[in-house]
């Protein structure tokens, strides 16, 4: 619900009609959802692949915003999680544990505006 109230500020949302209401939080519950799922499989389960729960698209571009080159092999969720969130402000010190569902929230916000870049210059020069 964190993500819910504060990301998707939902209690905000002045929308006229109920059906428009309805709408817009079974988006926002999908939404909601990625991230808490993001979250919990980082820390249960970090070495599972990265291709699991991002497209090709979004973790190369968390590589690409950090100015590094996509590996070639697949990264795990751990490298691409972190990487995300790193891009939403974690730190990622030796003692900061895991990133939280805000860090991972921002971070998705730049890296999803990175992804439908690189697909939007792919249709644009197929070759």
């Amino acid at each position: 619900f964190h993500i819910l109230k504060n990301g998707c500020r939902i209690e905000a949302l002045q929308l006229g009609t109920i059906a428009g209401l309805q709408r817009a939080i079974a988006l926002y519950l999908m939404v909601s959802w990625r991230i808490a799922v993001l979250m919990r499989f980082g820390r249960t389960c970090p070495e599972l692949p990265a291709d699991l729960f991002f497209h090709e698209d979004e973790w190369h571009a968390a590589y690409l915003l950090h100015k590094k080159k996509p590996p070639a092999d697949l990264p795990t969720l751990n490298q691409v999680l972190r990487l995300v969130a790193m891009l939403g402000g974690f730190l990622a010190r030796k003692g900061d544990g895991e990133p939280g569902v805000k860090t991972i929230w921002l971070g998705l916000q730049r890296v999803m505006d990175c992804a439908i870049g690189l697909q939007f210059m792919r249709q644009a020069d197929p070759g």
